[in-house]
């Protein structure tokens, strides 16, 4: 380990997960929570303001560490990650973290659960490192054009208001976001603004929903098993983007879940939660 320093920082106890660290390259140290043995299953958030590992994920770790080694990661420029000086973002830059937190914990295969732009991460993880990957797992998957509803999504009014505005357009049940929900977001999203982070994240983001769109033809030729999840009511990411990908993935299967939004991990949980552990367990994972 460097002399890079540890935050700290302890995840709220709402979420009720463990905190860890690793050096995942000179200057960088990246934040995780881990869960469960077995085939390793990371987990890649979404963006927007104030998102986490952790608030992605809080409702499903402890049920899918039953199948495998789950392990969910602040992405560059997101939560408790700590940059280096100089760190470039975008969907590549994001991809090749992923890479190095995989050797940092040596593992040389696994399987990928993202969620919006961390779907849109995976399957370019897919593209251009798929000798490390056993299959994916996506949801509302990142990367579609810019609508109305991303546009907003990704540019809030940073107040408790804002937060509670944007998370509710991720759900169809509005009540679950709770005043608790919305205030961690907040606090959280203080965080990115302080570090001068949120503007070079969102900036990458968006150019390379332009200059590096998942390349289809490449997709066209993937030979591990996907499943894609969307929520029928998602303003976010259409759920017409799913099925321009099911069209094209020859090994995709498709989910999707009504009366649910761009959540589906968090609005339908317990249904996400069994539909995931048996697709990865039809596909040889588990202990």
């Amino acid at each position: 380990m460097s002399d890079t320093r540890i935050p700290d920082y302890r995840t709220d106890p709402f979420f009720g997960l463990d905190d860890r660290w690793i050096e995942t390259a000179p200057g960088e140290l990246t934040h995780y929570h881990e869960l469960g043995e077995g085939a390793p299953v990371l987990f890649l958030h979404g963006s927007g303001t104030g998102v986490t590992a952790a608030a992605n994920w809080w409702l499903n770790l402890p049920e899918l560490s039953k199948v495998g080694r789950c392990v969910a990661i602040d992405s560059l420029g997101y939560g408790q990650t700590v940059v280096a000086d100089g760190t470039a973002y975008g969907i590549r830059e994001w991809v090749r973290h992923a890479v190095r937190v995989l050797d940092a914990l040596g593992i040389e295969k696994t399987w990928i659960v993202g969620n919006s732009l961390g779907g849109w991460v995976a399957l370019q993880f897919a593209i251009d490192f798929p000798d490390r990957l056993l299959g994916i797992v996506s949801m509302g998957t990142g990367g579609a054009q810019l609508t109305g509803a991303l546009a907003q999504h990704a540019k809030p009014t940073l107040t408790e208001a804002g937060i509670r505005n944007t998370l509710e357009k991720f759900v169809f049940d509005k009540s679950l976001v709770t005043d608790e929900l919305v205030t961690l977001r907040y606090r959280s999203a203080l965080n990115d603004t302080a570090s001068d982070r949120l503007a070079q994240v969102v900036a990458a983001r968006d150019r390379d929903r332009h200059e590096l769109p998942l390349d289809f033809g490449v997709l066209a030729q993937l030979a591990v098993p996907v499943l894609l999840v969307h929520g029928v009511q998602d303003v976010v990411i259409p759920v017409s983007r799913t099925w321009d990908l099911l069209t094209v993935i020859p090994e995709a299967d498709a989910h999707i879940f009504s009366r649910c939004g761009h959540w589906s991990q968090v609005e339908r949980a317990e249904d996400f939660n069994a539909v995931v552990t048996r697709f990865l367990t039809s596909h040889g994972a588990g202990r």
